[in-house]
């Protein structure tokens, strides 16, 4: 990945550092310049093993990687380390002088860096939040490495990453997870501790990372002593960058990003709830101030994301992008927000009519739906999943004797869904999956091209994941689950607890366990399987064991 093109700030003394401080930190960076020693030496030992979840958070006050480290977007040959360098990234500049700082890093086949493979420095700019993203090249195709950085004198927790296999290549099995929709101040993030003990090799997110509202007074944390700044609604750079720095400051998310790569997409509540384009949810917002705070959010996420995704010009960035893990599988990475047409009869529940039929309304915009289908032609892979944000499925609940379903999915793009699933019938896509979040529980469906046509055939299968916290503690079951299987003969079971989706992908199989906790309010409750599914290859059969 190239290095984007960031010009270097004003290096002049602001922002409440003295110039004695300044001075002080500019000898400190300077004294940290890059030694090949200093990641092999004697001292690396003390860094914590990948296995342990010695988080940044325990590395005590001060410590220049308290966000700890990532990696993402694999490829064969390939894999993006990332890392923030930050002593306290809950107050404006991440408690680190405006000045650029060496990071140095490493990669080794073994988590005692014995073997090391590859090693350089990179420079933290203040510009980037003192973020830093290292594509690391000529790596072996389907191979576990480990990784970790030094600045400021100081080594980083070891992290493990994966490349994916060689293109074409024959997979037994992959291992995987995706998760959605972490609301901090509603629950602990348990979950993650579990995800972080299985042996992935990769992990998808698929949106609501953070939460950009004001921090609630009925939070289930403890917000004693977080600054104004920190609690406010995101808005500008620096109250986006500082909620990254809290939602991240979570030791379980930490732990769970140190033990496999992830892939990364957004939905709406890394910018705003439910926004559309260039339009806001508030009602007569202007656009130009939206596209501004839109400009302003990519950013901060690109900041705090391993991804090769390049760092947003003004308010676009293109995030659609698809992976492959040999003739097993094909992942393409959907982004369901940026382009997409204004919700219709608003973000609510509706009748399904004209105005959602509207063959001129679309979710994906025009280039990123055609993006789909050509890569509907030219996937050889027995499984092809569509990892994005919102449901395809119909989740139908009757008001006032009308079928009524919700407007912010596909449902309520009824002609973008359409042309979708047309497209890989037509092409005979093989084992057609969408893996989704956003809706704050788990739903297991056949994809059908009309769910009010009950012989409409299956032409895949759905499993939207469960939040990690948002909403709180859930139930097994409530009141919408019930409607949602009463109302769509295509849903095959649905659960409202918290969790996160745990895979296994076989050539003749895939299978999905929904790994839930009955409490987030609470720390450190159990994490079981509340359901297996299993789907056969070649046949959209959901088979449900819960």
């Amino acid at each position: 990945m190239s290095r984007p093109e960031i010009s270097l700030p004003d290096l002049s003394v602001s922002g409440g550092t003295t110039r004695r401080g300044f001075l002080t930190w500019s000898a400190l960076v300077g004294a940290a310049a890059f030694t090949p020693a200093m990641l092999s030496g004697p001292d690396a030992a003390a860094a914590p093993a990948a296995g342990s979840l010695g988080s940044a958070g325990s590395l005590g006050g001060g410590h220049p990687f308290a966000l700890g480290v990532a990696s993402g977007d694999p490829l064969p040959d390939s894999v993006i380390l990332w890392t923030r360098v930050t002593t306290d990234p809950l107050v404006p500049g991440g408690g680190v002088p405006p000045v650029p700082v060496p990071v140095d890093w490493e990669v080794a086949r073994d988590e005692r860096f014995r073997d090391v493979v590859a090693r350089g420095t990179d420079v933290a700019l203040p510009a980037a939040a003192h973020s830093v993203h290292v594509d690391v090249r000529g790596l072996e195709p389907w191979r576990r490495y480990f990784y970790r950085f030094r600045a400021l004198g100081e080594l980083s927790p070891v992290g493990r990453t994966r490349t994916a296999p060689a293109a074409g290549a024959d997979v037994g099995a992959v291992a995987f997870a995706w998760a959605s929709c972490q609301a901090w101040y509603q629950g602990y993030f348990t979950a993650y501790a579990d995800m972080a003990a299985q042996d992935l090799d990769v992990v998808f997110h698929l949106g609501d990372y953070i939460y950009e509202y004001d921090l609630p007074k009925d939070s289930v944390r403890p917000l004693d002593g977080l600054s104004p700044e920190v609690r406010r609604e995101t808005t500008t750079l620096q109250d986006y960058r500082l909620r990254y720095g809290l939602f991240k400051s979570d030791e379980h998310l930490q732990s769970a990003h140190r033990a496999a790569p992830w892939i990364h997409t957004i939905d709406d509540h890394e910018v705003d709830n439910n926004w559309a384009s260039a339009i806001s949810q508030d009602e007569g917002a202007d656009p130009r101030a939206f596209l501004e705070r839109r400009a302003q959010a990519f950013r901060a996420w690109w900041e705090h994301t391993p991804t090769r995704v390049l760092p947003p010009s003004g308010p676009d960035m293109r995030l659609y992008r698809r992976y492959e893990y040999g003739s097993l599988a094909s992942f393409s990475v959907l982004d369901t927000r940026q382009y997409r047409s204004d919700q219709a009869h608003g973000d609510g529940q509706h009748v399904q009519d004209k105005v959602t039929a509207d063959p001129g309304r679309t979710i994906t915009g025009g280039e990123q739906e055609q993006w789909i289908l050509d890569g509907f032609d030219r996937s050889h892979a027995r499984w092809n999943f569509l990892a994005h944000q919102t449901v395809i499925t119909d989740l139908p609940r009757i008001r006032d004797g009308e079928r009524q379903v919700g407007m912010d999915g596909w449902s309520g793009y009824e002609a973008s869904r359409h042309r979708v699933l047309d497209g890989a019938r037509d092409r005979g896509v093989r084992n057609l999956v969408s893996m989704v979040g956003d809706i704050h529980r788990t739903t297991v469906s056949e994809l059908r091209r009309d769910y009010r046509d009950d012989s409409s055939p299956a032409v895949g299968v759905e499993i939207a994941g469960t939040s990690i916290s948002s909403g709180k503690d859930g139930a097994d079951s409530d009141k919408a689950n019930e409607e949602f299987l009463a109302n769509n003969p295509a849903m095959k079971f649905g659960s409202a607890q918290r969790g996160y989706v745990l895979c296994e992908l076989r050539p003749d199989r895939w299978q999905a366990q929904l790994r839930v906790t009955d409490k987030v309010t609470v720390p450190g409750r159990p994490v079981r399987t509340r359901a297996t599914i299993t789907v056969p290859d070649g046949r959209p059969e959901i088979d449900v064991r819960a």
